[in-house]
């Protein structure tokens, strides 16, 4: 079984989402402006996954 991720990047969503490369990246760009605001450490090109799922989809999923 493989171990999710804890971060995800534009390849990730991608596959998870089946949107533009193009999109993915502008999506991390904005989710990681909303969680700077927020005071959190971003990395540049990857998002948390769990930041991702609960924004995305509402709730975190399993």
């Amino acid at each position: 079984m493989q171990e999710k991720k804890l971060f995800l990047n534009a390849k990730d969503i991608i596959d998870l989402t089946g949107m533009s490369e193009a999109y993915a990246y502008k999506l991390i760009k904005k989710l990681n402006a909303e969680l700077e605001q927020k005071g959190y450490i971003t990395i540049r090109g990857k998002v948390s996954r769990d930041y991702f799922e609960e924004r995305i989809y509402g709730t975190k999923v399993m």
